[in-house]
């Protein structure tokens, strides 16, 4: 339990003080020497066991000085605070401060190994100008950009996503809402119809209750998922009819057509056909003269479910349910822009006598979508 501890917090003092980032620095100022030098083996020799080893180390240490004293000091409080000219000189004097100490391990060298400047480098000594423009400058600048680039490059990515999972939460708070939103509206029209039926007929009234009762119990357990099976719906649907049936005149004809086979492993979010079916209802005519019908059909090709839903209807009445849809109709359709974006196609048709609603649904790309994430 102990070492465990100990390892942990060694781990932590690592991360914190970054020093798993020292092999890069490394790597990355051998890589640089070695391209300079075209001999790799000699460079790496030269820079870790020879007297090149301390302007060698001189680079390592400053550079990355440099690097993360913009990284963790200038950028924070100047750059991301928009103070950019102050930021501009201060990594000037931070690259100038960085190169000139660097160009002191040129001068170090020699006098640590006993040997001249010549001896050394195998040139004669140039004055402090010509070295640090040479590479010490040149180096510092192109790690320091480097290096900026890769934190602006992840701040960036960062903020992306952040920006991805507000926007996913958002579009998942809204459409709870809009599910939720619909709940009642649906309950408060089936209590209303109970209602009514205890004054009309006791024992159509109990029956309507054990509907009711099915009806809520899958609302309450068995549609808490974003997606629930095909079959579930249709099933939700049924029940839903024959509830509603049970009210209506008798010059109301319900013609229900729909086709189960093939719907295993399909899933749908909960209550989007239902609602179009409670619409039919709810803006059905209630002629007495001639006769009122809702047709509903259901059927599955492949991997496209095709519904329709057409009701008889009033002039006055086509017109409300067109541009006044209610609760209903406007929480489906931006269910269904939220959950099948570019899946679907919905399309609503009104005339004198009718109205009629068609919805086209490609489950195929939405169920590779589930099916990747998934396994992910």
């Amino acid at each position: 339990m102990n070492n465990s501890v100990h390892n942990q917090s060694k781990q932590n003092w690592i991360l914190r003080y970054k020093l798993y980032h020292i092999p890069f620095w490394l790597l990355y100022n051998y890589l640089w020497w070695a391209v300079q030098s075209a001999a790799p083996l000699q460079t790496a020799t030269d820079a870790f066991f020879s007297p090149y080893t301390v302007k060698f180390s001189f680079y390592v240490i400053f550079q990355a000085s440099a690097v993360y004293f913009n990284l963790y000091f200038l950028i924070p409080r100047y750059l991301e605070k928009g103070r950019f000219a102050e930021y501009i000189i201060y990594l000037f004097i931070t690259i100038i401060c960085a190169a000139s100490l660097i160009v002191s391990g040129y001068y170090l060298s020699p006098f640590l190994t006993g040997r001249t400047y010549e001896q050394l480098f195998g040139e004669r000594p140039f004055n402090f100008f010509h070295i640090f423009i040479g590479n010490p400058l040149p180096t510092t600048v192109a790690s320091t950009t480097l290096a900026m680039s890769i934190k602006l490059a992840k701040n960036w990515i960062q903020t992306q996503r952040r920006q991805q999972l507000l926007e996913k939460e958002k579009l998942e708070t809204e459409l709870n809402f809009l599910k939720y939103q619909f709940n009642p509206h649906f309950l408060f029209n089936t209590i209303n119809s109970i209602f009514f039926l205890i004054h009309k007929n006791p024992d159509m009234a109990s029956a309507s209750l054990a509907k009711f009762s099915d009806l809520l119990r899958y609302q309450l357990y068995e549609c808490n998922d974003k997606q629930i099976p095909l079959s579930n719906e249709i099933t939700y649907m049924e029940n839903f009819i024959e509830l509603e049936k049970l009210r209506q005149n008798d010059n109301m004809e319900v013609i229900l057509q729909v086709n189960k086979k093939n719907t295993e492993g399909f899933e749908i979010a909960p209550f989007i056909l239902v609602t179009f079916v409670e619409n039919a209802f709810k803006h059905v005519s209630k002629h007495t003269d001639k006769p009122n019908w809702i047709r509903i059909k259901l059927k599955l090709e492949q991997q496209q479910l095709n519904f329709v839903v057409s009701n008889s209807t009033s002039h006055s009445a086509s017109t409300d349910v067109v541009h006044y849809g209610g609760i209903g109709l406007k929480n489906v359709q931006r269910r269904l822009d939220l959950i099948y974006p570019g899946q679907y196609d919905l399309n609503i048709q009104s005339t004198n006598s009718s109205f009629e609603v068609r919805l086209s649904l490609n489950f195929s790309e939405f169920m590779i979508s589930q099916s990747i994430q998934k396994t992910a």
